[in-house]
């Protein structure tokens, strides 16, 4: 498929927070940037008049747009930030400094400090973040500081240079703020577990120090120590109304290339995210047209090669949401959950933006290819002789045996047709049969379009299995119809389809677009069907007591209700109140009725 035009391209966006990637005809970046809506956002390029002459110029020059879906707009501004530094795009704005966004980092050594830095180093420690706020960072180890004593000095905490008496306690062990890991006055043991909380607080996971919190404020509370109580509640509001880090970007995830695959009858969608020093730098859809019926296993093992090759990369690790055989070099991990996971979970989502938007793209070019594409598949998935581009789905509803009712939907080339949809009350059966109910409404339905000569559908749905089946091939056999139109049942188990005189059910593939169209159907029918059951349950119960009464009639009983607003407000009345609205005589039945004479 070629490339579609911008228009097309802005039409299809998705309205997600994201990056978006502006390229030249020659196929060079020149300008990244980050949007709460992308398609607001780059739509807003092409529509508004720009007083800028740079903007103008870039608006001119773009051939082509990409984007990455995010989770926040936090991730937004983070991943700009790496793809800016990594492609250094000519109308960006470069930071002189190059500043990186600040970490927390907890140092790896006895006794480990806690601090924030710009600079990552490998084996430096164990980073969290990045934070896009400074002041973020700040509050955090505000945060940390006052919930638990950490030492601040830089000495080397040799359990050797401890015990020779090295080191000598300093003001902050005199202030409360160290306990004095210098002089042995605090175990490894005992500052370690503090070190394990803050690490789970930088994780966003605050349960256990919550806890703890929790349990101090209610021991100093019962003991009358009120004001420390209030400063252990402070700590814990802290906590509580601190909002987690993001997680698009982990340094221990570094120089990994991730691969995921979204796969339909035709074509196979694989997405390449590229991580280096656990920044995303790049983001790349791939999209391949099935040949023969191609495994996903077989596209991905394909496209990775391929991709690779395109974008010359040497990671010697991959993460794929399934093994693949990609010879010894190369280590395939399969997350399952983490941060690794996240990353997959991301690159998965953005296989599948890429596919729903060459779908609208597809219904927007070429509207009755799309049609035509869906029909003859829905054709062959049902083993029909002609195309089914009128279908009709029949469902019943009844509640306990009330009121029953059926809904008859329509779908003409594969959308609903709206005008089309009829209800039917039940006439002819006694309580809650659904079977000899399918029986009259189809039966009705057909008698009906054939007196009327309308034409008939390809395909009828019933909205059961074999017995509502039998049901209504007993009303085609009744009108003659049998054989002129296809019928097919659908169990409660969706992708269980009946058909006549086969005891054994076809199977369709879950992910196949005639699942989703016969899924659109039966749930319309249901929703269709259940709104007018309720209707007239309501209805029918809203009026029922009131109707009883003898000589009130509906005239009467729509006045009562009009003015009362409902029948417990008309049964609580007074009858100076009731003579106002239906005079003295009715007013009378109504009182007498519920109060007695």
């Amino acid at each position: 498929m070629d490339m579609p035009a911008l228009e097309i391209q802005l039409q299809t966006l998705p309205n997600q927070p994201g990056v978006y990637q502006y390229f030249d005809k020659e196929g060079t970046i020149i300008y990244v940037g980050k949007a709460k809506n992308l398609k607001k956002r780059v739509s807003s390029y092409f529509t508004k008049t720009h007083d800028n002459g740079k903007t103008r110029v870039l608006v001119k020059k773009i051939a082509n747009i990409k984007h990455i879906v995010v989770e926040t707009e936090t991730d937004a501004l983070l991943l700009e930030n790496n793809l800016i530094k990594k492609h250094k795009p000519r109308y960006n704005v470069m930071l002189k400094d190059d500043k990186s966004y600040p970490w927390i980092c907890i140092k790896n050594e006895r006794f480990p400090r806690v601090f924030s830095t710009r600079r990552v180093f490998k084996n430096g420690g164990e980073y969290f973040g990045p934070y896009t706020s400074v002041k973020t960072v700040y509050t955090l180890l505000d945060l940390i500081k006052g919930l638990y004593s950490l030492r601040t000095c830089n000495y080397d905490l040799a359990e050797e240079k401890i015990q020779a008496g090295k080191y000598k306690v300093c003001l902050e062990y005199h202030l409360g703020n160290c306990n004095g890991p210098c002089e042995g006055f605090e175990t490894e043991t005992e500052y370690n577990e503090n070190i394990k909380a803050i690490k789970e607080i930088l994780k966003g996971n605050f349960k256990d120090s919550l806890q703890q919190f929790k349990k101090q404020m209610r021991d100093l509370a019962d003991n009358m120590q009120f004001e420390e109580a209030q400063k252990i509640k402070e700590k814990v509001e802290v906590l509580e109304n601190y909002q987690s880090k993001s997680t698009i970007v982990n340094p221990k995830i570094s120089n990994v290339d991730v691969f995921t695959i979204m796969s339909d009858e035709s074509y196979g969608y694989i997405n390449f995210l590229q991580l280096s020093y656990g920044s995303i730098i790049r983001s790349h859809t791939l999209e391949i047209k099935k040949k023969l019926d191609e495994t996903d296993k077989e596209l991905l093992e394909l496209a990775i090669t391929e991709i690779r090759q395109r974008f010359h990369s040497k990671s010697k690790e991959i993460y794929v949401p399934f093994p693949v055989d990609l010879g010894e070099d190369i280590k395939v991990t399969v997350p399952q959950l983490g941060d690794k996971k996240h990353i997959l979970d991301l690159s998965l989502r953005n296989a599948k933006y890429f596919r729903m938007e060459r779908f609208k793209q597809m219904k927007i070019v070429d509207p009755d290819r799309h049609v035509n594409r869906i029909m003859a598949q829905m054709k062959a998935d049902l083993r029909l002789s002609e195309e089914p581009r009128h279908i009709e789905c029949f469902d019943n509803s009844n509640i306990q045996g009330t009121n029953p009712v059926a809904a008859c939907v329509v779908f003409k080339n594969g959308k609903p047709s709206k005008k089309d949809y009829r209800h039917f009350n039940i006439k002819t059966v006694e309580g809650p049969d659904d079977f000899a109910s399918m029986e009259e409404v189809v039966y009705r339905r057909y008698k009906r379009m054939l007196d009327e000569q309308q034409p008939l559908p390809q395909l009828i749905i019933i909205d059961g299995g074999k017995g509502q089946l039998s049901s209504a091939l007993k009303s085609l056999d009744a009108l003659n119809l049998r054989g002129k139109i296809a019928i097919i049942g659908i169990a409660k188990r969706l992708e269980e389809l009946f058909y006549p005189n086969d005891p054994i059910p076809l199977y369709l593939d879950k992910k196949s677009e005639t699942l989703k169209i016969i899924q659109q159907l039966r749930n319309e029918a249901h929703r269709f069907g259940i709104e007018h059951h309720r209707n007239r349950r309501s209805k029918s119960a809203l009026n029922t007591e009131l109707e009883t009464i003898s000589g009130v009639g509906e005239k009467t009983v729509v006045e009562l209700l009009k003015h009362f607003k409902s029948a417990k407000r008309v049964a609580n009345a007074k009858l100076d109140e009731l003579e106002e609205v239906v005079g003295v005589s009715r007013a009378e039945k109504v009182y007498n009725y519920y109060h007695g004479k």
